[in-house]
């Protein structure tokens, strides 16, 4: 399973904080299965798998979680106050 890094559960934890609509980020594979769109959400869709840790919550959609389930997804923002995401191996 996706695990999550300090700084991702913070970003996630300070995106929903602020904004009532937004409760969690998902993750979903694009159409070609390769590549990943990462949005703020209000809620999870059908069948995605729900990941809490440390207060955030990350919905992954079926595709998603099949090519994630071995990496850790690490983020942070930049000085121009751009998140940016980024995927490790699990050791």
């Amino acid at each position: 399973m996706l695990a999550l890094t300090e700084n991702v559960t913070a970003i996630v934890n300070q995106l929903t904080e602020g904004s009532p609509e937004v409760s969690a980020l998902r993750i979903a594979a694009e159409g070609d299965g390769q590549a990943l769109s990462v949005s703020p959400v209000a809620q999870a869709q059908q069948h995605d798998q729900t990941i809490v840790q440390d207060g955030a919550t990350v919905y992954v959609d079926g595709k998603a979680a099949d090519l994630l389930a071995d990496k850790i997804l690490d983020g942070g923002v930049d000085e121009d106050g751009n998140i940016q995401f980024g995927l490790v191996q699990q050791a």
